[in-house]
């Protein structure tokens, strides 16, 4: 999102969430998926796969190499450098993990096409979520960049969204899910239910945000509503006097000793909470689990306002073409036929396709996981670490109960130059 997104000594939500994806893609294989381009056989197919550094791995490569046929070929580059090279090399990758949000600025370019939704074996079964904006028919909150509001192309090489659904599709999701507040609850001692307990004195030098202008300013927003002092049209896309009045808010807080620290870095989140400098935060799920692989009390605290969403997704470059483009829409078929989706549930992200990822599913992992259902035996993460032991319950609790409750989605801002400035002046402040 910015260059904040990634450090080079750390590990950022955005990497973690996008070494997972590949992870789970390229560790597939779970059955040949039939009536679609047969390139499993091709050898010699070689995908370039653009992403963040944490994709490289030469036990994924090797295993792509195993079950496709397909040689993966990572490209690893920060979260801004996607956006740049999408907009300046079209030629330089076949195949790119990128986020939603980034789409309004990525689409008039007209270096991505549009996926033709005949070829996605799974096109009919995409979370409704993404494709909608809704679940079960209940509509959720579209603020920011939500996924429906960019999700297909007037046609396959264009440069205009289509408001309706047509068969040319921007990005296929790899992941997404709710971001909520992070908390020590033995160190807090009482019910924390909105966020407006971000700025709660109470918290003086306990509390942090994230250091991520265009999702930091969301977060703020977030409390800045709960507080009643301000009620935003689309806190995604803020005028330059919301931003001045968000900026404001947090200004008078950070001089009055609220924050203990603004972090960029994984880590540097997990690290604050676990050791209690901090009780209270802006934080990722990834974060809140390595906290909790500690022996640490730590909750992702579902909050009445609701949740600030994120996705991400699959697209390719409008220079594709021949083998190398059926090499991609067989290695998207696979990401979504199950293997995949239920690799990334283990980890507390959610899946494109629901019901292939149940099906690679025990019964009581999906009811912990998706259904919020009290844990019957140990959770294990993929790589067989103890997530939470038999009776846990998932914080946030069901899939419905958590992206039922989205309130708005990241985005970049209309005036994402003047808001990155007002922000900057916030942290020097």
């Amino acid at each position: 999102m910015t260059t904040n997104d990634k450090k080079a000594d750390g590990l950022s939500r955005r990497s973690v969430l996008k070494g997972a994806a590949a992870t789970a893609a390229v560790a597939a294989g779970s059955g040949a998926i039939t009536g679609f381009p047969a390139v499993i056989a091709a050898e010699g197919v070689t995908l370039r796969y653009l992403g963040t550094a944490v994709n490289q791995s030469a036990d994924i490569a090797k295993k792509a190499k195993e079950d496709l046929g397909i040689t993966i070929e990572y490209i690893p580059v920060t979260t801004d450098d996607v956006t740049k090279r999408i907009i300046t090399q079209p030629n330089s990758f076949d195949i790119v993990d990128s986020e939603y949000f980034s789409l309004p600025n990525l689409v008039p370019s007209g270096n991505l096409m549009g996926m033709d939704a005949n070829k996605i074996k799974y096109a009919d079964k995409l979370a409704t979520v993404m494709t909608k904006g809704e679940i079960d028919g209940k509509k959720i909150g579209l603020q920011g960049t939500a996924p429906t509001k960019v999700f297909y192309l007037e046609k396959q090489f264009g440069k205009k969204f289509s408001s309706e659904q047509t068969e040319w599709i921007t990005l296929i999701p790899t992941v997404y899910n709710a971001d909520t507040l992070g908390i020590r609850p033995d160190l807090i001692g009482r019910p924390i239910e909105s966020w407006k307990e971000l700025l709660n004195p109470e918290f003086k030098g306990k509390a942090a945000i994230l250091n991520i202008p265009s999702i930091g300013i969301m977060d703020a927003a977030m409390v800045v509503e709960a507080l009643g002092e301000y009620k935003y049209p689309d806190k995604g896309n803020m005028t330059k006097e919301e931003i001045d009045m968000t900026m404001k808010v947090l200004t008078e807080a950070k001089k009055a000793g609220q924050f203990r620290a603004f972090w960029s870095d994984f880590n540097e989140s997990v690290n604050l909470m676990a050791s209690g400098e901090v009780v209270i935060q802006s934080m990722w799920s990834p974060a809140v689990t390595a906290v909790r692989s500690k022996g640490i009390a730590c909750t992702y605290q579902p909050l009445k306002e609701g949740y600030r969403a994120w996705a991400s997704g699959f697209g390719l470059p409008k220079t594709l073409k021949g083998k190398q483009l059926d090499g991609a829409y067989e290695f998207i078929n696979w990401f979504l036929s199950g293997w995949a989706g239920a690799y990334l549930n283990r980890q507390g992200y959610y899946s494109a396709v629901l019901d292939t990822a149940k099906e690679n599913m025990e019964p009581y992992e999906w009811a912990y996981w998706m259904e919020g259902k009290p844990a019957e035996k140990d959770i294990h993460a993929p790589d067989g670490t103890l997530l939470e032991k038999a009776g846990a319950v998932r914080d946030g609790g069901s899939y419905e109960a958590r992206m039922g409750a989205v309130a708005c989605w990241n985005s970049v801002m209309d005036e994402n130059e003047y808001m990155i400035k007002k922000w900057n002046e916030f942290i020097a402040a």
